[in-house]
């Protein structure tokens, strides 16, 4: 049995990647570009059940032949990150575009069951907290390229659901709400990890807007064992789901719990969110989700709270910074 990763040497791919190793006896070829991704992600990986392709998911040709030796795929390669997005908006429409389109059509050639990834950006700037999988969803003008990056992901949902409807294809879609821990960067603007570093290195805080805005965080151990979960549920196949961790806190909260848990005497400094991004950036005010059709399908749910995620992401932080 193969399984490809797509995206496998980012973040949560290859958290994905050290899950399927220890709780299956497959092979694994992780596709990834490693524009985002990074070979630091799989150096641990003392093992020859991984092979890794350099290559883009928006080349069709190279996709269709990964997915051809495939028995299952999970999709998780995208551009990501707020801060990459706003900058390079053209670019990331079309890796998620067209990068997700390649992966469906390969993979309904053969029915092969496929995660696709998507996120919690999906809900737009909807106020109907906490957030169910069918609700409406609330997006901000077109002028903003903010959206861009959500309408992407719903209309890899749409193609998604498109699939498993005319070609049969066992699919599921799970929206991810702010995946964190360890290997995580606060390159691409994921803002524990930059709290985390920033309060380390005795720095201010700096939080964007007023720090009243609220958010789920959900420990990448939690998602990618969902994922798996999720994939290997008939039940689950044809279907969109949450995977996002209840209990949110704000933003301004979560400053001061990682000040708190790093001893630091940093300070909070706030940064108007024009002056970061510009003019035009919208910004939610809430995002959290209802996971109950999580719940009903594979009978769990996230378990780490804020305090089990912000203690791993601080210490990996800490042994990265010894080695270095």
């Amino acid at each position: 049995m193969t399984v490809l990763v797509t995206g496998g040497a980012g973040f949560i791919g290859s958290h994905l990647v050290d899950h399927l190793l220890t709780e299956t006896d497959e092979n694994i070829t992780i596709l990834d570009n490693f524009s985002t991704g990074s070979d630091s992600n799989l150096s641990h990986l003392e093992t020859d059940r991984v092979d890794t392709v350099d290559g883009d998911i928006r080349d069709a040709s190279l996709v269709a032949d990964l997915i051809a030796d495939a028995d299952t795929v999970y999709h998780l390669a995208a551009a990501v990150g707020v801060k990459r997005i706003v900058e390079n908006p053209l670019d990331s429409l079309r890796t998620n575009l067209e990068g997700t389109k390649n992966v469906l059509e390969a993979a309904a050639q053969d029915a092969t069951p496929t995660f696709i990834a998507s996120s919690s950006e999906v809900y737009g700037k909807s106020e109907a907290i906490p957030f169910a999988e069918d609700d409406d969803r609330v997006y901000g003008s077109t002028a903003s390229p903010r959206w861009g990056y959500a309408t992407a992901k719903a209309a890899d949902e749409f193609l998604a659901v498109g699939f498993q409807k005319e070609h049969g294809l066992p699919v599921v879609v799970g929206r991810y709400f702010n995946i964190v821990g360890p290997r995580q960067t606060g390159q691409y603007g994921m803002v524990i990890p930059t709290f985390v570093k920033q309060a380390l290195a005795g720095d201010d805080l700096t939080v964007y807007g007023d720090g009243t805005q609220i958010r789920s965080f959900t420990h990448v151990a939690d998602a990618v064992s969902i994922t798996h979960e999720l994939l290997s549920t008939p039940a689950a196949h044809g279907e969109v789901f949450n995977i996002g961790a209840p209990g949110p806190t704000s933003i301004n909260n979560l400053a001061k719990r990682v000040i708190e848990l790093t001893d630091s005497d940093s300070a909070i400094t706030h940064i108007p969110f024009e002056e970061a991004y510009d003019e035009d950036f919208e910004e939610p005010d809430a995002r959290e989700p209802d996971i109950s059709k999580l719940r009903a399908t594979i009978g769990r749910e996230p378990e780490a709270d804020l305090d089990r995620i912000l203690r791993d992401v601080i210490a990996n932080r800490t042994d990265r910074v010894s080695i270095e």
